[in-house]
Parts: C-alpha cells; structure tokens; sequence
C-alpha cells in the first residue's frame, strides 16, 4: 500500500498534537489517508494545528494529568470519528536542577505528566483500541530514557519509566492485537526544546556526541511513528527505537554549562 493511503479508514489520537513531534505525527497521519484527533492543554493552539491539516482533524483541549480528561478525551474521539485505531503519545514536560537542590514536588510534576500521564492515556487508548479489534501505540519518549543528562534527573526517570511502561504494555496487550513502541529522539527544533537546538552551548554539545551530525526535525520523528502505526509493522512491538542520529551509540549531553548560564547571578 502507497504511503498516500497506508491510514486510510483509520482514526488517530495524538497527544501534545498542536506543535512539534506531535504535529509532525498528527500530518503522517492525515498524509496517510487517516483522520486524527488533536489534544494539548492549549485552545489557540490546536485550533490553529487543526485549520493547518484540514478537515481530516479535529480537536479536543486535554491535560494527561487529569484523569477525567483523558478518559473524555479517548471517548470523545471515538463519538466524532469513528473506532480508535493509532495512538501517539507525545505529551511531556521537563525540568532542570541539580539532583541534590531538586525539590520532591518538582520531581512528581515531571514523573505525572511524563509517565502517569501516559499511562492514563496508554491505558484508555488501548481500552478503545480492544473493542476495535486492535490498533498501534508509539509513545513518544527521549535519549533521556537511555542516558543519563546531569541536572534533569526527574526527565531521564520519567522516560525511562515510559520506555518500561510501553514493553509492559506490548507484552499484555498483544492478544488483543494492540501493538505498543516507544521512539528515543535526541534533539528536535521543536518549542519545547527551542533553548537546546537554538542555543550554541547545547547545540554544540549534541552534534558533537552524533555519527550524524545536525539537529533533528519533527519530520524525521514522525517518519518512524508512521512505520511503526503502520500495517508495514505488524510484527513490530514492544521496540525502542532511537532518531536521534545516532546519539545513543556514545553518551549524554552535559547540559550544566547551559543551565548555569541561566541561573541568576548571585
């Protein structure tokens, strides 16, 4: 099947989907032939993500922290477009703080949005998925997960919980023919990770741990979430797989410099 028509009759969900990696996914989609829902915590946004992809997208504001909202979230999904069939799960957040000043409240904050939060939305996309009678799910993790980052302690935990969360998930849910992945990318000029790919500390920093060496693009992302939701990948689960240009064959980026650039002087 063509990649114009490799979601055709499909229906799609992807969180964080008005900009970034999410909305490089929620294009693959609507690329695809599929129809997607787009949730964020932002109205403007997604109303503008939306307008962009035509009228193969909707939209529903969501916070993955809240329970009720995602649950309505998958539901409403389901009523507008039809049985739900692809998942991508890029919500995140993160932080940055010495281990030994890092505050247990802050910690919590990156652990509930990152890897509570997706498993709340794992959970509810893969209870619609079994009624549909199978489907695919790409979490959308980080190198993070892989590698160690001084100060962001919290982000690497919570990733790599994701990347356990999503083999746990594969490993239950492939008798219901669910199939479940997580994708590792390093540096993507996205707005969440503006202050690494634009910033000449932090960029320099990643090129020079990559074999290929240039800051990633949602696109190069979202070509990887495509194959894996994709039927091209039926026999693919439980899989992290990194698009970072090969930044996980050689070690974490050390960030510190920057973040103390930032910090106020004293």
């Amino acid at each position: 099947m063509s990649e114009r028509h490799r979601f055709e009759d499909k229906v799609g969900l992807v969180t964080a989907g008005a900009t970034g990696i999410g909305f490089g996914c929620a294009q693959a989609i609507v690329a695809g032939g599929g129809r997607v829902m787009l949730c964020a915590r932002r109205e403007d946004t997604l109303k503008h993500a939306a307008e962009k992809l035509g009228p193969q997208a909707t939209w529903r504001v969501c916070d993955v922290t809240d329970e009720k909202s995602v649950v309505d979230l998958v539901a409403a999904t389901v009523e507008r477009l039809g049985a739900l069939n692809l998942a991508v799960n890029a919500a995140g957040t993160g932080t940055a703080s010495p281990f030994l000043e890092t505050r247990t409240e802050e910690f919590q904050r990156v652990i509930d949005a990152n890897l509570t939060g997706a498993f709340r939305c794992v959970r509810e996309e893969a209870l619609a998925m079994k009624e549909a009678g199978g489907g695919s799910i790409v979490n959308i993790s980080s190198i993070a997960g892989a590698m160690t980052h001084p100060w962001m302690s919290p982000y690497c935990v919570s990733k790599a919980g994701l990347d356990m969360l999503t083999k746990c998930a594969a490993d239950e849910l492939g008798e219901f023919s669910i199939r479940v992945n997580s994708i590792l990318p390093g540096v993507v000029r996205t707005p969440m990770a503006s202050l690494l790919s634009d910033n000449e500390i932090s960029r320099n920093e990643y090129l020079r741990q990559m074999p290929i060496s240039r800051v990633g693009e949602p696109e190069d992302v979202a070509a990887c979430a495509a194959y894996l939701l994709s039927d091209e990948a039926s026999w693919v689960t439980g899989q992290l797989i990194s698009v970072s240009g090969g930044h996980t064959l050689r070690k974490g980026p050390d960030l510190v410099p920057l973040f103390k650039s930032l910090m106020p002087e004293a």
